[in-house]
């Protein structure tokens, strides 16, 4: 399942890099992507496992960028 979240306040793109990278090391995710450009992230994960994925998701941005918000 694929999902695209609008981000606000991502405040530049080395911070949308790093979170895609961190992203991407999570096992429950097949793939992210995160552009600062579009504030957008696009994140594909099993279905079943969205929510939890979520989650993990949640803490990596908020530790990378603490202003950041995924709007959902």
């Amino acid at each position: 399942m694929t999902k695209v979240f609008r981000l606000k306040d991502l405040d530049c793109a080395n911070c949308a890099a790093k979170m895609e990278h961190c992203l991407n090391k999570i096992d429950a995710i097949n793939h992210v992507s995160v552009n600062f450009l579009t504030q957008k992230m696009v994140i594909e994960a099993d279905e079943n496992e969205f929510e939890t994925v979520m989650q993990e998701v949640v803490k990596v941005c908020k530790k990378i960028e603490p202003d950041c918000k995924i709007i959902m």
